[in-house]
């Protein structure tokens, strides 16, 4: 009943709608998802927004090619929307192919300036190909959220 709540309020909360047909995420796309995910946590708390995060089924986190990913200050993944094999790692040593350490440079981009974009490769969850990526994050209390955008 709680879980039929939460999605009702952060639905009525979206910021941005998905454009319809889209095939593909848009940056204000992620920044409204990033934006949802830090009232989410303002609403009910870390362990409830890490939950809501990391389950596929909670459509106002997993739109298209668009989800977030949180990780604490020390470069641990507490949540991930596309790939939960990486929750409880801590990835802070993580290169993407050009050798850089994206989880580091997100992480500080977030703890220094507070949000910002950083550009990287990752892989995509719809093809699973090394793609580049630009992900917006914004630091959330002793944590870090982000979403990126596949280029």
């Amino acid at each position: 009943m709680l879980r039929i709540f939460l999605v009702l309020v952060f639905a009525l909360a979206s910021l941005v709608q998905p454009a319809v047909g889209a095939e593909f995420g848009t940056k204000a796309e992620a920044v409204a998802m990033v934006k949802r995910v830090q009232a989410s946590f303002k609403a009910v708390g870390a362990q409830a927004t890490f939950a809501l995060v990391s389950d596929k089924s909670t459509p106002q986190f997993h739109d298209r090619d668009l989800y977030p990913f949180i990780y604490d200050m020390n470069g641990v993944n507490v949540a991930h929307g596309a790939r939960p094999a990486l929750i409880g790692k801590n990835l802070i040593g993580l290169k993407d192919q050009d050798g850089k350490f994206l989880v580091r440079e997100l992480r500080d981009m977030a703890r220094d300036k507070g949000s910002g974009w950083v550009d990287y490769k990752w892989p995509n969850p719809l093809n699973n190909k090394i793609e580049d990526k630009s992900s917006y994050v914004e630091k959330m209390g002793d944590y870090w959220v982000g979403v990126g955008v596949y280029r």
